[in-house]
């Protein structure tokens, strides 16, 4: 059935894995992991989709999707329950040769055409459902009109000594994309491809029914199909952006990220009324301070229970912290339990995980961030 035309369509790839970020990962995707108390990795992306009027997003999930799956639900908490668009789930189905994992970035918007096809749209948005930024992005598909481009890149310019880590693009005076370096040795640009893109459907719908077909194709959007329509010389233009930006995909920036929500100069601002962040967190009780707690520079989330001390830290909603229980440079994901007695110290504690009486968890002078993961229990 054909749908409503939709100017532009988003596809949030939200099936990785994540295994940088180990024991937060094993048992949910990446994007579903708690972040900043009240949010999940993906409620960035599905906000920005919000705030820059885009209604109808495919969310592709792949690994681990059944908490996803169900914290998405209807996308009525970004706004997105659209009567003529909306929120739709995408994972991976069996075909006539049998079902598979997407194999690539690339393959799994090639294995969803038919959906895009149903909106007929003129561009299709490609975003990572596991990067922490606010952005609209109608003021790149206005750049991206303006220039009558077949692909635009979302582009961050960053230190020349940090370039090789990233895929680096160069640009002619009129931002228009001459040259793609995956992780080069020397860069020759410190413009990085922060891995959204704007396409009009007609270039990609066919670049990727041809590279559907090549065996020997990874089917990455960075690997094949940008180097293909450059070797062509399709119309690609960089689109730079100044805000701020984060790939939080190790242990380190996740716990680095969260912590500059506290800091007031880290340019990493979630109260700001423009651009809003929007979640689907559980509805809880207020937060309860008992009159031994002793709480300083903390973001403490409804259903919180503190009755010990807790010093610079993250609580995410449900989360206790019973009698002389301490807890200091520490992110504390939704349902955590910290008893009696007990000591969190740089450290990431999983979702409803305990840290039984007296027990001792992470070290402030330890080089390495402590982790465990969800439903565990850390004994004395």
């Amino acid at each position: 059935m054909q749908m409503q035309k939709k100017e532009c369509v988003a596809m949030l790839l939200a099936g990785g894995q994540g295994s940088r970020l180990g024991a937060l990962t094993k048992k949910i995707a990446k994007p579903a992991v708690a972040f900043g108390g009240k949010y999940r990795i993906i409620d960035f992306s599905l906000s920005n989709c919000a705030n820059s009027d885009i209604t109808t997003v495919g969310v592709l999930t792949q690994y681990k999707p059944l908490l996803l799956n169900s914290y998405i639900g209807t996308g009525a908490a970004w706004d997105l329950d659209d009567a003529y668009g909306g929120v739709f789930v995408l994972p991976p189905y069996a075909t006539e040769s049998g079902g598979q994992w997407y194999r690539g970035t690339a393959d799994a918007i090639y294995r969803n055409i038919d959906f895009i096809d149903n909106y007929d749209p003129e561009y299709v948005l490609i975003l990572s459902g596991d990067h922490l930024y606010k952005m609209d992005y109608s003021k790149m598909l206005k750049f991206h009109k303006e220039n009558n481009a077949d692909l635009t890149i979302s582009v961050m310019e960053v230190p020349m000594e940090e370039a090789s880590r990233f895929g680096i693009l160069t640009a002619d005076e009129n931002n228009k994309i001459f040259k793609f370096s995956e992780k080069p040795k020397e860069p020759d640009s410190n413009l990085a491809s922060m891995g959204i893109y704007i396409f009009s459907w007609p270039v990609l719908k066919a670049a990727l029914l041809e590279d559907g077909e090549m065996e020997d194709s990874d089917h990455d959007f960075g690997k094949n199909i940008i180097p293909m329509l450059l070797g062509r010389g399709n119309s690609i233009y960089a689109y730079t952006f100044s805000g701020y930006w984060k790939d939080v995909g190790t242990i380190e920036s996740y716990y680095e990220t969260n912590m500059e929500l506290l800091d007031p100069d880290s340019g990493f601002n979630i109260f700001e009324e423009e651009m809003k962040v929007y979640s689907n967190s559980n509805m809880y009780s207020p937060s309860y301070n008992g009159p031994e707690a002793k709480v300083s520079n903390c973001l403490i989330c409804n259903g919180c229970s503190v009755l010990g001390t807790v010093e610079h830290s993250i609580l995410s909603f449900g989360v206790q912290v019973e009698e002389g229980a301490k807890v200091i440079d520490s992110i504390l994901l939704p349902g955590a339990v910290v008893k009696k007695g007990a000591r969190v110290e740089r450290a990431i504690i999983g979702e409803n995980t305990v840290i039984e009486e007296d027990a001792v968890f992470g070290d402030a002078s330890g080089e390495e961030i402590a982790v465990i993961g969800d439903n565990d229990v850390v004994e004395k």
